[in-house]
């Protein structure tokens, strides 16, 4: 069973969040045009500016500043999360071993 205090969120670091900012408001500046971030590193599937990141792309940030009082605990917004990602990668037919998996 997780932990309710889980340390940070399980990223697996596929980069689809990275490849679909188009639809986010706080991220209008970063996309390139095509719905993927200009930061994003396509060749390593990372962020060039992960340590200035905006806040939206750190689940973890988010939660504590953002979110803390929508859901009943970190687990839930990590299952939020994980949901919208193993959605996103089956959609786009990523291999089962880069799932969230809590």
């Amino acid at each position: 069973m997780p932990n309710n205090n889980q340390a940070s969120f399980p990223c697996t670091s596929c980069g689809l969040c990275c490849r679909h900012i188009g639809h986010i408001k706080q991220l209008v500046d970063y996309d390139r045009g095509d719905g993927v971030c200009k930061h994003f590193d396509e060749n390593q599937t990372t962020c060039k500016i992960y340590e200035d990141r905006p806040l939206v792309c750190q689940v973890d940030e988010m939660y504590e500043k953002a979110y803390r009082h929508q859901f009943k605990n970190k687990l839930a917004f990590y299952k939020a999360n994980a949901e919208v990602c193993n959605a996103l990668q089956k959609q786009y037919g990523l291999d089962e071993s880069l799932r969230v998996k809590l």
